[in-house]
């Protein structure tokens, strides 16, 4: 008999979570003027809102963190932390940061000015926030295939190689500081990037002379695409992959509350001495000195030793299948939604499933509420909220995807949880034709609004 899978890991402690009553949520949510992010995290029984910095650290990052050395100046996590990254990225050059929007103003202050163009696969939210507060042009060069949730493809987050020249071709290398590569595309659901179409787009900013910036949150579950689904690279270890992959890349950014497991910190990393040290003045007037930036010494410990136990085949197994586990519960009742199951989260195709609520009422934060209401189950929307207004017209964007993302935070639920998660759509999923209006816009800021909506029910 073929042994079950099970967990690459066994549990020290535990943390209690309280149940609610649905009439303890309809307060709740409309006193958060129906924006998720508003909500206590104590009125949340399932928090699937991020991955990023939830997850939960090992033993060994624990040990790691109680030997943090807190000097100003040259403290030795610094230097475990740069070791990592030579050792596991390739880079020798770096700027620690409190976590990835931190790394991406340090950058972009860098490299950024008006009128600039930046093609990539799908900017996430803070990236193209940061493009476009400096009054600069995120363009997407995404694969039409990510569009159609129901199409499986292996590596759906790749780069349009044909898109993404015709950006280059059209714009002198002036006009472009950089290509952004994001693996795994988060904003497209998850979906991982193949080493050929990173080797594509690597040869393509060769050719016209533009720097390639991997943003790398989750990079070690890209490579565990690779090597899963990859011609080639089923027999390279994690770690062998990782190293490929960066090797193509000029700099990389990195939330370090993804894919190293810690609750804060990131960096930025470049092959360039000479662009290291022009970022250096906008990491100490944002961040700090250079050999902290935003972190303290035992965070810097904890990430060091994340990276490692991060780019592990086993830990990666582990947590990859527990996203599979859920996608395969969904399946089980027909909820749609982006296919196949990408590494970090599930992201339910709202079109598909509230088919009746119009998209000027935001389709997948109308489902996210829904599913609070449900169960107490704290999503996130990857839709019309989330992409914003044109900075030019200001009009909202409505993008092809109206998704709802489920992220699953690491190393702390169990597959019950997700049983929860399912059945708890299913509920949903079974009401939808009731389910006809959606919210309106009371309140909101100019740039990444979603983070602080206030939002009303549509009438």
């Amino acid at each position: 008999m073929e042994l079950p899978f099970a967990e690459s890991y066994r549990i020290k402690m535990v943390e209690t979570i309280r149940k609610s009553t649905r009439e303890e949520r309809e307060q709740w949510i409309r006193e958060a003027k129906y924006n998720l992010f508003n909500l206590r995290s104590d009125y949340v029984f399932i928090d699937m809102l991020t991955d990023s910095g939830t997850g939960a650290m090992s033993d060994k990052q624990w040990a790691a963190l109680m030997l943090g050395d807190e000097s100003y100046g040259g403290a030795r996590s610094y230097y475990n932390m740069k070791e990592a990254i030579k050792e596991i990225l390739g880079f020798d050059y770096f700027l620690p940061t409190h976590q990835g929007r931190a790394a991406e103003n340090v950058l972009y202050s860098t490299i950024i000015k008006e009128g600039d163009i930046l093609p990539g696969n799908s900017h996430f939210d803070t990236t193209k926030g940061h493009i476009e507060y400096r009054r600069a042009i995120p363009v997407d060069c995404t694969i039409d295939e990510a569009a159609d949730t129901q199409l499986e493809l292996p590596f759906k987050g790749n780069v349009d190689p044909a898109k993404l020249e015709a950006v280059l071709k059209k714009y002198p290398a002036e006009k472009i500081p950089c290509v952004v590569l994001t693996v795994t595309n988060n904003t497209a659901g998850g979906q991982p990037v193949s080493m050929q179409n990173i080797r594509e787009v690597s040869a393509l900013c060769k050719k016209y002379g533009v720097a390639l910036q991997i943003d790398s949150a989750r990079f070690a579950e890209n490579a565990y695409f690779i090597k899963m689904r990859e011609k080639g690279y089923a027999d390279k270890t994690i770690k062998q992959i990782v190293k490929e992959m960066f090797g193509y890349a000029d700099i990389m950014t990195m939330s370090s509350k993804k894919d190293a497991i810690v609750n804060m910190g990131g960096f930025v990393a470049f092959k360039s001495e000479a662009l290291w040290k022009k970022a250096q003045m906008f990491c100490i007037m944002n961040e700090g000195f250079i050999t902290y930036g935003g972190m303290s010494g035992r965070d810097m410990n904890a990430l060091a030793q994340g990276l490692d136990e991060g780019t592990e085949f086993d830990y990666l197994e582990t947590r990859i299948k527990q996203v599979e586990y859920l996608g395969a519960r969904l399946d089980e009742y027909g909820i749609p939604y982006q296919r196949p199951v990408g590494g970090h989260a599930l992201f339910v195709d709202a079109k598909k499933v509230l088919t009746r609520v119009p998209k000027e009422e935001f389709i997948a934060q109308t489902l996210g509420i829904e599913l609070y209401l449900e169960a107490g189950i704290r999503g996130v929307e990857i839709g019309a909220m989330l992409a914003d207004r044109d900075p030019v017209t200001r009009e909202n964007r409505y993008p092809k995807l109206e998704l709802l993302r489920l992220a699953v935070s690491r190393r702390t639920y169990t597959n019950n949880h997700m049983d929860v998660v399912a059945a708890a759509l299913k509920n949903v999923y079974d009401r939808r034709d009731s389910i006809t209006r959606g919210y309106r816009i009371v309140n909101e800021f100019p740039i990444m609004r979603h983070f602080t909506v206030e939002l009303e029910p549509a009438r």
